[in-house]
């Protein structure tokens, strides 16, 4: 089904970084044919290796693997080495430093405005779109899902949470709301509805998972089965690194991700919509432990074979050969050309696509030229081709032969090593040459949208004011101990108008009647802390290993009045007036609700 690998570096030396657009490639299906629903399933920090489908005796996940079964199932599919950069490359078709990903928090995940998604796609053509789970590619509007395509959103936008049991603070459509029960369940059913509501006409659902990306929580349902070591048979290459309490907790999550699998497909079939309905499942990166993964070399954040292969069922009943697999390399950036092209869209891509469409291949074509995939973080790249992968640090591997990267084949195959080595290079004095890691400001005030939602996680402390843990996108502020010190944000308001401003603190009764003020250019509101909120710190309950980010607290929402903001960019500050206590308060949220526009 492919050109010799000869031919292929032939034609790579001479024209190393192909790139297509998405309107050379689609076709249009005959008026009669219904487009087909979109149902997107993305679990987070999950491995290629955590499925029985992959070989991993440890779990069953028979809803999933019912997928590739009925389906197709690519055996060599490439995701990035971290979250936020592979929704950038499923949503634009397009590695993620040309859309300006460069985090997981703070303003490094926002993704450039000037990228299209596939959620504006497929809403332009007439679908319905909702997303729910975690978002992870920007908060406020006008990077916020809804503001990129989503009708529907339910979830949070930040990268990781802190509690999985019907926790404050998830939003629905700018609106924060509580969650119902474990948070997989809960997205799910929302899903559920979502697609019984849209089920006459087309639909994308889009389901980003949160699970098994830590803290480690899940049900006791699902826990019970891996309550002790003897429930891994399988071990990671190197055993004495995995911690099984995590490994156990994964593959729990997992489970319980398959009995939601489970119940879509349910719906799916109850609504008589499974021959016009595409399921998709994969993940977003390696493994975020050191478990069973097939023996490949690295996890998540490595640019290595393991820190970047995922699994990937497509199935579509009576269109999709059931059973079938391919064998070519593919990944995130090609889902977005592919499945324009399988809903049969025409439209010309505002941005040139580094993905192509993969229906040929679904259809069975007789040829497919072969590509390199490039996977990028943190300053480290590593090509894959059919055969190979060059390493960050140049060394080159035979995939086939050497799974689990041991040994350097760079001199048996010289030809090949110099054309992945000048492919690389050339990828990334291109796609890196603009790639800018400066912050930008936040947005304040879209004109669209009457909400912003401005976490702690977005904003920075002076003086011994300290985050409640060092990974920023659940935390909080405590040890506001000194009215010299302040909390910021770096804004830019686009809408000048009123501004409700509410906050969401927390302080004990002995620390009542702190006066803070919030401010922005000339203007200022004041505020007295009178009500006490001292809720106790959340998570180790229900924590199966002990977590590494921030535990949380039951915020209380306390309105500081209206604050008249201009348009342009600035400091949005909160500082204290009075302390007549041991501190001023803890922080964990600004929202601002526009009231009036200018």
């Amino acid at each position: 089904m492919r050109q010799t690998h000869q031919l292929f570096l032939l034609q790579r030396l001479a024209a190393l970084l192909g790139i297509v657009f998405l309107g050379q490639a689609c076709s249009t299906p005959p008026a009669a044919q219904q487009q087909p629903n979109i149902i997107m399933i993305l679990a987070d920090d999950q491995g290629w290796g955590d499925l029985s489908s992959s070989g991993n005796t440890n779990l069953a996940t028979p809803n999933i693997d019912a997928l590739a079964t009925n389906g197709v199932k690519f055996e060599n599919f490439y995701v990035s080495p971290v979250c936020s950069p592979t929704r950038a490359e499923m949503l634009t078709g397009r590695y993620h430093p040309r859309g300006g990903v460069f985090g997981t928090s703070a303003g490094g995940e926002l993704l450039d405005l000037d990228e299209e998604t596939i959620a504006e796609v497929l809403s332009a053509a007439g679908y319905a779109t909702g997303a729910f789970g975690k978002w992870h590619n920007g908060m406020q509007p006008p990077y916020h899902p809804n503001a990129r395509g989503f009708d529907e959103f339910y979830g949070f936008a930040s990268g990781h949470w802190g509690d999985y049991f019907s926790p404050n603070l998830l939003e629905h459509n700018g609106t924060l709301v509580k969650g119902n029960g474990f948070m997989i369940d809960d997205f799910t059913d929302w899903a559920l509805d979502f697609i019984e509501t849209n089920a006459g006409n087309p639909f994308f659902a889009y389901l980003p998972y949160n699970t098994p990306h830590s803290p480690m929580q899940v049900p006791d349902r699902w826990w019970e089965k891996f309550d002790d070591d003897s429930s891994l048979k399988l071990r990671h290459r190197e055993p004495e690194r995995e911690n099984t309490q995590h490994t156990r907790a994964a593959l729990a999550m997992v489970e319980n991700i398959d009995w939601n699998v489970g119940r879509i497909q349910e719906k799916v079939r109850a609504l008589n919509l499974e021959r016009n309905t595409i399921i998709i499942y994969f993940t977003d990166n390696g493994p975020n432990g050191s478990r069973w993964n097939g023996g490949m070399k690295g996890r998540k954040g490595s640019t290595d074979e393991g820190g970047v292969k995922s699994p990937f069922y497509m199935q579509w009943v009576d269109t999709i050969e059931a059973g079938s697999s391919v064998e070519e390399i593919a990944g995130a950036i090609d889902l977005l050309p592919t499945l324009a092209e399988m809903a049969g869209i025409q439209h010309g891509a505002k941005q040139p696509l580094d993905g192509v469409s993969l229906k040929p291949l679904l259809d069975g074509a007789d040829a497919w030229e072969d590509r390199y995939i490039f996977s990028h973080w943190r300053g480290n790249t590593s090509v894959r081709d059919q055969n190979y992968r060059l390493g960050a640090d140049n060394q080159l591997f035979d995939m086939a032969a050497d799974f689990g990267q041991t040994t350097d084949v760079s001199d048996n195959v010289p030809v090949v090593a110099t054309a992945m080595r000048e492919a690389k290079e050339a990828w990334e004095a291109e796609v890196l040459a603009e790639f800018n890691r400066e912050p930008r400001p936040f947005p304040v005030g879209h004109p669209d949208f009457t909400f912003t939602q401005l976490p702690i996680r977005d904003a920075e402390g002076t003086g011994r004011i300290e985050r409640s843990n060092r990974y920023p996108n659940d935390s909080f502020f405590r040890n506001w101990v000194d009215v010299n010190d302040q909390i910021s944000w770096n804004v830019d308001v686009l809408t000048a108008g009123e501004y409700e401003a509410v906050l969401y603190y927390a302080c004990p009764e002995d620390d009542l009647g702190a006066t803070i003020a919030l401010a922005f250019g000339g203007a200022e509101i004041q505020a007295q802390v009178t009500v006490a909120n001292d809720p106790p710190l959340l998570g180790a309950e229900n924590d199966r290993d002990p977590r590494q980010e921030s535990y949380v607290k039951d915020f209380k929402p306390m309105t500081l009045g209206t604050i008249t903001l201009e348009a342009g960019a600035g400091s949005l500050t909160l500082r204290a007036l009075e302390m007549p206590g041991s501190q001023v308060m803890e922080v964990r949220l600004l929202m601002l609700n526009r009231v009036n526009a200018e």
